[in-house]
């Protein structure tokens, strides 16, 4: 089916639908968050939370097929939830880089591990917020001025081919310009305050390093949420596809972050492979008008990137593994 004659889902119930899914199951995460309290997440457990999250958008995603199935047709049901699942997984496998930030943050500043539970519950929440407003603002753009698709996909190739050459540089917080800012505007202190971000001292508000950290999360948030949001666009123009693929991609961060902690190292490679689905993307932007690449083949080379990257890191050890 071209992509032009694809409608859009506009459906009021779809969107409550997808609200209440999203508000229960944002309420189930912060209730046990609450439950942990100060308790270490073994691996285990955040696996099986990892397992759940998945589960639930592969639940969201044969509701929307089956509904579509039953009002629209079989062949829209399919190309939807192919739609869903493509960008499903570009977002969730992009989305591992930023947590990979998030792990360097956390070592930096010492981040105790009930802090670190606040921080990535404050990232997500910071997270979908702002990119419903992208989504927004991309899905505006495109309906207005049809050349915005190429500015991506240049955009997405170029971020790509950098991801590739910097693939060996360390970030150096130091020399962080925002950090340097706060530091110097700013009263901040040395030491935690349970999982307050601030607190008064001699009338003066003393910013805590928790407060820091949250702060970077937020832009780091910013940072891929501007290359990953072009690169569904490449996949659908719905915003309804769009805004619920990254939604459920980003729900599951805090488990994920827990179960991919320890293992940093194991996929160094990874990184060169979300460089090629970057590239991929970029390119597929580009020559939309002249062919387009079908959703399932798309999902088929992300996934087959995304796999081999990740056999190959375990097969292939670090440099300075020797």
């Amino acid at each position: 089916m071209p992509e032009t004659l694809i409608p859009h889902i506009d459906s009021p119930l779809a969107w409550s639908a997808l609200l209440v899914f999203v508000t229960a199951a944002l309420g189930a995460d912060f209730m046990s968050l609450r439950r942990q309290g100060n308790r270490i997440i073994s691996f285990k457990d955040a696996l099986r939370w990892s397992v759940l999250w998945v589960g639930l958008a592969m639940v969201f995603c044969a509701g929307l097929w089956l509904s579509l199935d039953l009002t629209d047709g079989r062949a829209l049901a399919n190309v939807k939830a192919g739609e869903f699942l493509t960008g499903y997984l570009i977002e969730k496998s992009l989305s591992v880089d930023n947590l990979f930030v998030f792990l360097m943050l956390f070592t930096t500043f010492h981040v105790p591990l009930p802090q670190q539970k606040k921080a990535l519950m404050i990232g997500i929440i910071a997270a979908i917020v702002l990119r419903i407003l992208l989504i927004l603002i991309g899905a505006w753009l495109i309906s207005r001025f049809s050349w915005v698709m190429y500015l991506f996909g240049i955009f997405l190739l170029y971020t790509g081919i950098k991801m590739v050459v910097a693939a060996e540089e360390v970030h150096d917080l130091e020399n962080n310009k925002l950090l340097q800012w706060m530091r110097n505007h700013l009263t901040i202190s040395n030491e935690y305050h349970g999982s307050a971000l601030y607190v008064i001292k001699d009338k003066v508000r003393v910013y805590t390093p928790l407060f820091v950290v949250v702060v970077l999360i937020g832009v780091t948030d910013v940072m891929f949420a501007v290359d990953s949001i072009p690169a569904i666009f490449a996949v659908t123009n719905d915003p309804y596809i769009v805004m619920s693929s990254n939604i459920f991609a980003v729900l599951g961060l805090r488990a994920l972050y827990f179960m991919l902690a320890g293992m940093a190292e194991r996929f160094h490679l990874l990184k060169f492979g979300l460089a090629a689905i970057l590239v991929f993307i970029g390119s597929k932007m580009l020559i939309v008008d002249f062919y387009h690449i079908p959703v399932g083949v798309s999902l088929a080379i992300v996934l087959v990137l995304l796999v081999a990257t990740m056999i190959a890191s375990l097969v292939i050890k670090p440099k300075s593994a020797g």
